[in-house]
This record gives C-alpha cells, structure tokens and sequence, in this order.
C-alpha cells in the first residue's frame, strides 16, 4: 500500500494476507500468511458461539440485533446503546457488571452530543460492550461468577479459547494469549489459522449449521449493530448483503468470510495502520468477485482514500499494490 504526496511516495504499508479456500488450504497469499498476530476484534464471531450453543438465545429470547452487536465493534450510536442495554436486561445484569472500561463514541456525531451534555463516556459507549455483555450472560446462564468475567482463568475465557482453538485448528495451549484492549483475552495465531476458522464458519452457516448459521446469519441481517454509520464492515455487508461477513480488528487486521464460496480471508497491516486495512480488504474481496461492490459509490472513499490538508484539499492518496488474485484455480495452493 503506497501513500503518495505530489507524485512522490511518501511512506508504505505492508500488508500480509491469507484467503483460504473450502478445505482450509491457501488460494493465495501476499506478504506471509504465517505471520503470527493477534486476532482482536477480528475474533469476536467466533468469541459469542459459546453463548449460542449454551441455550441462552432461547431462553432469554435474544434476537439477531442482540447477537449482531456482540460479534461487532460499535460505534455506540442509539440504536447500539439500546440493543446493549436491552441485552444486559434480558440477562438480569446492569450497565455497572461491564469490565470494560470507557472511551468515547467512534461516531463523532455521538461523542459530539455526549460533551454537549457534559457526559463522561462509560463502559456502555466501548465499541467492544456487546461482546462484553454477551460473555455477562453465558457466566450468568452457566451459574459462572459474573465478577471478574474478564480474567484469563476464568470459566467464560477458557470457553473463549476453545472456540477459538476449535475453529482455527489449533491446541488451545499452542495458542499465545494478551490482553485486548476491552481488558478481555486475545488470541495471538498465524494468519492462515484465522482464516481457515473464517472460512469454516462460513462454511457452516451456509450449511445451516445452528450456532454458525445464528452469528454469521445475525451479522450479515444487522450489519449496523456491527459496526455504524459510514463504517466498512456495514457498508460491505449491507452492500453485498448475505453474501459476505465482514470484523474489523485493531491495529490493521481485517477477517472476513464469503459463505456461498467457502472463502475466508484475514489480513494484517505491519505497522497497525487501519488506513491501509480498509482499502486492501475492499480491494480483495472485489478482486474475489463480491457480488455488487464494485459499482457502489457508498464503498468509493475506501478504494483510494484521499489525504488532505489542514483546508479540506487534496494534497495525497492511498493505492493499493496487489498481484492479481487467481480465482479459478481454488483446487491447488496459490500464492503470491
């Protein structure tokens, strides 16, 4: 990814990438797909599958809107505050049994409106609450301790390791563990593993696979409960709806799934920027023939954002530098 300043490259993004077909193998690759890295925010589908298959969604009849706002990073607009709300409702729990800490809305007409007011930001405005409360209702519903939710060692973050390591292919013990930055466990895996988990849980849902067909199913019906106004998980989903699910991670990684074709891609920016995130997955999942991106103006500002001055002109651009993507080889391994 280059960023250009009066025709001079300015500066470069690395991105390193793995799209894998429907038996988990490599159809191509830039950069290394055996870089290791942490999943973030690209995890949470695969985090809100052990509330679904616990029983919890029957019972306390929670909707496609509750299970698309925990899979997804808010922007904590009404609609995301009120689904969140309703969510820790349903479970018997408040705003005050959330461990993640407060940052402002990412919707700047929602954070705007909240310092009109003279309000703080509370643990309900994290983009990352909905999984929070999530994980608040399967320690409910198990009979698990709701104190300390967030801890490595206890039984909601175990249960969120062996997901993981379930769907990447991977011991959980092989798998390195941080700290995200919602206070919760994050899962450190080559880039190749990520992407065979998107791919198989694509794969699922479009076989109807109960807990698959529910996450995947709910993103792709609510795509605003997963991200918000402007943002590029929603606008590809609502875009080129049912057809591909989309989670953006911190610091330059991206996952997504296209279901019909069994694909899963994740990519990586080396240096964390989310600037040159946005544009290579959009630039990928054209290239992989996406139904319907390539003709909305919506998606525009993604494939070649524009660098401006400090007066609103513009002085720079970010392109996207990538090989062709083979598509019609998807039997053998192809790289690039």
């Amino acid at each position: 990814m280059l960023c250009t300043r009066g025709g001079v490259v300015e500066s470069r993004h690395r991105i390193h990438l793995a799209v894998t077909d429907s038996r988990g193998r490599l159809v191509f690759s830039a950069g290394d797909p055996a870089l290791v890295t942490f999943f973030r925010s690209a995890a949470k589908p695969f985090q809100l599958l052990p509330l679904v298959d616990s029983g919890a969604v029957e019972a306390l009849g929670l909707t496609p809107l509750h299970l698309a706002v925990a899979a997804g990073s808010h922007s904590a607009e009404a609609r995301h505050l009120e689904t969140v709300q309703d969510f820790l409702r349903r479970a018997g729990c408040t705003e005050a049994d959330l461990e993640c800490g407060p940052h402002e809305p990412m919707d700047p007409a929602a954070a705007r409106a909240l310092s009109r007011r003279e309000t703080a930001p509370a643990p309900i405005h994290n983009n990352c609450s909905g999984k929070h409360a999530a994980m608040l209702t399967l320690a409910r519903h198990r009979g698990w301790p709701l104190a300390g939710y967030r801890r490595p060692d206890h039984p909601v973050q175990e249960a969120m390791l062996q997901e993981v390591a379930r769907w990447t292919g991977r011991s959980p013990n092989s798998i390195r563990l941080g700290g995200d930055g919602c206070g919760v466990v994050t899962f450190a895996l080559p880039l190749q593993a990520m992407a065979q988990a998107y791919s198989a849980l694509g794969r699922a849902a479009h076989r109807g696979e109960g807990a698959a067909r529910q996450v995947v199913g709910a993103m792709m019906d609510e795509p605003f409960q997963v991200a918000g106004t402007g943002r590029l998980c929603t606008l590809l989903m609502e875009t080129a709806p049912g057809k591909v699910f989309v989670k953006v991670g911190a610091e330059g990684v991206y996952g997504a799934g296209i279901p019909s074709e069994g694909l899963g891609i994740v990519l990586k920016v080396e240096d964390g920027g989310r600037r040159a995130a946005e544009p290579a997955l959009l630039r990928v999942l054209e290239h992989l023939g996406v139904p319907g991106l390539g003709h909305s103006p919506l998606l525009q500002p993604f494939r070649a954002p524009v660098v401006r001055d400090t007066l609103g002109d513009e002085v720079g651009r970010l392109e996207v530098e990538m090989p062709p993507i083979p598509l019609r080889d998807r039997e053998g391994v192809q790289g690039g």
